[in-house]
């Protein structure tokens, strides 16, 4: 075998090898959004993607690994979406934070079940806590831009732990805009005309 054959096997080899990877992801992902990380066992997974039994092994320790990888990927394409939220030259700070908000919230609407694993996925996890940390650090950038940023720090945590207030008390069903007459998306930009109107005025006590 001359070398550039064996080159073309290895090159062959890692991308059957991506293309596995990939398909377990997808099959993890769509597991999750049906039942939940009950769901998500490696034989299930396996079964899902169309490969052998001991495939999904290869390529996760454990079915925590698995879903920790699907955290990991959930954080990443929420700070691709923010980072192209502020990057938009014709939207204004302040749409451009509330767009960000809405877009965390969006998740708990729309999957649920990944909602949760984000924030159950232990913030000690090397590989979750620097996803998490892209997010944060794109956020913190469109709250800096409303506020400055030496508050950025302070409202970012205050905007952060409302969104995540808001997507929790709709998936438990205690916001129903029957009974407090008001929605996500007003809570939302209430939040953000509060800080931008005069939320710098607020002292933060410890």
């Amino acid at each position: 075998m001359t070398l550039s054959s064996k080159l073309s096997a290895v090159v062959t080899r890692t991308e059957a090898a991506a293309a596995t990877r990939r398909a377990l992801v997808r099959a993890a992902s769509e597991l999750l959004g049906e039942g939940g990380p009950d769901a998500v066992t490696l034989r299930a997974v396996g079964a899902r993607a169309g490969v052998s039994r001991g495939a999904p092994y290869g390529h996760f320790e454990n079915k925590e690994h698995l879903l920790t990888q699907l955290a990991v990927n959930a954080w990443n394409s929420l700070a691709d979406k923010v980072e192209q939220l502020r990057a938009d030259p014709d939207a204004t700070p302040s749409a451009r934070l509330e767009r960000a908000l809405l877009t965390l919230i969006e998740v708990g609407r729309r999957q649920p079940h990944l909602y949760a694993l984000m924030f159950s996925t232990p913030a000690g996890a090397p590989e979750a806590a620097g996803a998490a940390n892209r997010l944060e650090n794109q956020f913190l950038a469109i709250v800096a831009d409303m506020v400055g940023e030496s508050d950025a720090l302070r409202y970012g945590a205050l905007l952060m732990s409302s969104a995540h207030g808001i997507a929790g008390l709709e998936l438990s069903g205690h916001l129903a805009k029957e009974k407090w007459k008001v929605g996500g998306e007003q809570l939302v930009r209430m939040l953000v005309d509060a800080i931008g109107s005069g939320g710098k005025n607020v002292d933060a006590r410890d």
